[in-house]
């Protein structure tokens, strides 16, 4: 079988998800999808009717965002029309899973150059949500709600640190601590390689830079945050009065009454726009055209996990994909484990007994944000920049999934 390559991978600046604040906000989503795949053409000097493929990741798509935003952000890009494109969605695991399927098709011959990545603008998600109608929860199918009842993550996240007795002020310095790395990262342009500007239609400046973290960030400051899913809890989804506490207790009745609520605004990840692509190729390829070889893709996996605690398959992905690769926890260099809540990245580090000192090296979501689709992605590009930057071999990444899912994947730097 032939093996897949990284050439280059980029993305936007993450961008505040609220319209009116973010600085992405204004824009069409498809517009933050050609300025990655523009970056990805002319870095590398790609004749892009030799693209076989763009396999995006979006999750929420509806409105600006469906359409097949791979296709249609291409040709607002000015790609060769020979570059077709498909659009998927993984929930928040879409833009590994784009990843995976490039590197999957490369390496069954039958394709030699695809561009992955994704892209998600939150403010425009939130915007148009119909709040009467939450994802994974359609009151039309009763049937599934009865087999597995999804709740909202949030509640799903205090659910798990209460079954796994992890207090807030782990959770808080996790988050602390994200920040912190965050602030070190963008100090020392370990994001410059990849961050490209967006810019406006007109021509001028949108963005160049994260917008999100908050440097300032403390214990003391955290500790002054309410929880925000206590209120959710005991909300109704339905006309039965069934609630998203409710929907958690059936299957884990342990829990009726005894929630310890430790997840707020500091230590759950941010709401954000962004976009993310990543070039995948043969070595055939790479050869004719002159490209770089920055990594080679080892290993990928899928796992599926409790779809009511939602939160918990990046362990076990992470262990399969381990496996798949022959490897243990010790061969990896760097890990990105994305901080969709505290919880999920705390949880992680302690049943794969990990060096936290090479988990999430620049931060993660809780300080940078998460554009749902784009951010597996993103991790993926951070993950290289990252043993490019430190020298070292190996860099595992995974993501929980709504549905309780997790991809997984592993790549070595050349």
């Amino acid at each position: 079988m032939a093996e897949a390559f990284i050439i280059d991978a980029v993305r936007t600046p993450r961008g505040i998800g609220k319209v009116g604040k973010g600085s992405l906000a204004h824009l069409h989503p498809q517009h933050l999808g050609a300025t990655v795949l523009g970056a990805i053409r002319d870095r590398n000097q790609l004749d892009t009717a030799t693209v076989d493929d763009i396999i995006w990741g979006t999750s929420s798509q509806r409105g600006a965002q469906g359409a097949d935003m791979g296709r249609m952000a291409a040709l607002d890009a000015g790609f060769d029309v020979k570059a077709s494109g498909v659009t998927l969605d993984r929930f928040c695991g879409s833009g590994i899973t784009s990843v995976a399927l490039a590197s999957a098709q490369v390496m069954s011959g039958m394709e030699d150059c695809v561009i992955a990545g994704g892209c998600e603008m939150m403010s425009y998600t939130a915007a148009t949500a119909d709040p009467n109608n939450p994802p994974m929860m359609d009151a039309g199918n009763l049937h599934l709600r009865e087999l597995h009842p999804q709740s909202q993550q949030g509640c799903c996240a205090d659910a798990i640190a209460t079954l796994e007795g992890i207090d807030r002020e782990a959770l808080d310095q996790l988050a602390v601590t994200s920040q912190q790395r965050a602030k070190r990262a963008m100090d020392e342009g370990r994001f410059d390689n990849s961050v490209i500007p967006v810019f406006n239609r007109d021509g001028t400046l949108a963005l160049d830079k994260d917008e999100f973290p908050r440097p300032g960030t403390s214990m003391e400051s955290l500790a002054g945050l309410k929880p925000v899913f206590s209120m959710f809890w005991g909300i109704p989804v339905d006309d039965q009065g069934t609630t998203y506490g409710n929907m958690i207790e059936k299957k884990y009745p342990e829990l009726s009454g005894k929630v310890d609520h430790v997840h707020h605004a500091g230590n759950s990840s941010g709401v954000v726009d962004g976009a993310a692509a990543i070039l995948v190729a043969s070595k055939d390829y790479a050869d004719q055209h002159g490209l770089k070889l920055r990594a080679r893709i080892v290993a990928t996996a899928n796992m599926g996990d409790c779809p009511t605690l939602m939160l918990n398959a990046p362990v076990p992905a992470a262990k399969k994909v381990l496996e798949k690769a022959g490897m243990t926890t010790d061969d990896i260099d760097v890990w990105e484990i994305n901080e969709a809540f505290s919880v999920v990245a705390e949880k992680f580090i302690r049943d794969l007994e990990l060096d936290r000192e090479k988990v999430n090296v620049n931060g993660g979501a809780m300080a940078l944000g998460h554009p749902i689709g784009a951010t597996g992605s993103i991790l993926i590009g951070t993950a290289l920049d990252e043993l490019e930057r430190s020298g070292g071999r190996y860099g595992l990444v995974t993501m929980c999934a709504a549905g309780g899912m997790a991809p997984a994947i592993i790549i070595e730097r050349i």
